[in-house]
């Protein structure tokens, strides 16, 4: 529904004439996309959403004419400014990364390292999960790490395994919520706690909660946990993805925002100095070696990318994805 404000600036844009056609055609699109994705706004919301809707449209087509492979588009997040999405979906508190040693890295099983690997259709990954608008990214890619280890450690399947990332969100008293934290600490407090909840004792509410845990309703424990590689190496990295399985992973994704398909090149997601997403490393094509990429599990929801997934080209460390790789042991 429309407010009249809002009404009385569109027929000043069309009395302009030539402005109609183009005001027509962005505000039909804002329509489509409000039914598609049922937004709801409060009350003098829907100008500044249609206002970011459009800069969105902008950025899309910049994106596009400057992309060698990735295509971006239309998704959920295209009625929130760059900032907003910073700072409620991304991490207000990013990651500095401090140097790994070799002693704290995992070391790689001795494999063969084949041209492609993908651990879902190993059944290793559980489906796709939303953290919504609370940047709880650590707390869910710490929690389908923590998942994918307990099932290669053969206590449970895909579709069984389903953890709960609410209770780290709440219980962690070392990271901050919905503003963000590290899977490494986040790990040491399942450790310290004796384990984790299921989704369905422990369920997700998407904000800063009271912790709640009861250690008699564990289902999943872990002993330790080790990084995955040092910085730029993702040679160790690859191995230590073949030889343990799907590996937490924490990124630059300020560029993500638009994201629908196709390979990131470096170039689009230079990592300067921040790593404020953490997401999961589930597998890689290496198969075209002209355009190798590494497979990466977002916590989005299936409505991002590609059916939640996003591919970051190889071997060129695309949006810092070195820095802050790790991996929970059961």
């Amino acid at each position: 529904m429309y407010t009249r404000l809002f009404l009385i600036s569109l027929l000043f844009a069309f009395a302009l004439g030539s402005a109609l056609p183009s005001i027509t055609y962005e505000l039909s699109q804002f329509q489509r996309f409000v039914n598609k994705y049922n937004k709801v706004y409060a009350a003098g919301e829907f100008e500044q959403r249609f206002s970011n809707f459009k800069a969105s449209l902008v950025r899309i087509a910049e994106k596009n004419a400057k992309s060698r492979n990735a295509t971006y588009g239309i998704n959920q997040f295209s009625d929130m400014s760059t900032e907003e999405f910073r700072t409620t979906i991304l991490m207000k508190n990013p990651i500095t990364p401090e140097r790994k040693s070799a002693d704290q890295v995992l070391t790689p099983k001795n494999v063969e390292v084949p041209a492609s690997l993908d651990w879902r259709q190993h059944g290793a990954v559980t489906p796709v999960k939303n953290q919504e608008q609370c940047g709880s990214c650590w707390a869910f890619s710490t929690t389908e790490n923590v998942e994918s280890m307990w099932i290669l450690a053969g206590k449970g399947s895909n579709s069984s395994v389903d953890f709960a990332p609410q209770q780290i969100v709440d219980c962690d008293t070392v990271d901050e919520g919905c503003d963000g934290g590290n899977p490494p600490t986040a790990y040491a407090y399942l450790i310290g706690a004796g384990g984790i909840e299921s989704e369905s004792s422990y369920p997700y509410t998407a904000e800063d909660g009271t912790c709640k845990f009861k250690k008699s309703e564990v289902v999943g424990k872990i002993s330790s946990w080790k990084y995955a590689t040092t910085e730029g190496d993702e040679t160790t990295l690859q191995n230590n993805l073949i030889s343990w399985g799907p590996l937490s992973i924490c990124v630059d994704a300020e560029y993500w925002q638009d994201y629908t398909s196709g390979v990131l090149t470096w170039e689009e997601c230079a990592y300067i100095n921040e790593l404020d997403h953490c997401v999961q490393l589930v597998g890689y094509n290496a198969e075209d070696s002209s355009n190798p990429y590494w497979i990466v599990r977002n916590s989005w929801g299936t409505s991002w990318g590609v059916e939640g997934y996003i591919w970051l080209q190889m071997w060129e460390d695309t949006c810092g994805l070195t820095y802050e790789a790790s991996s929970s042991v059961v």
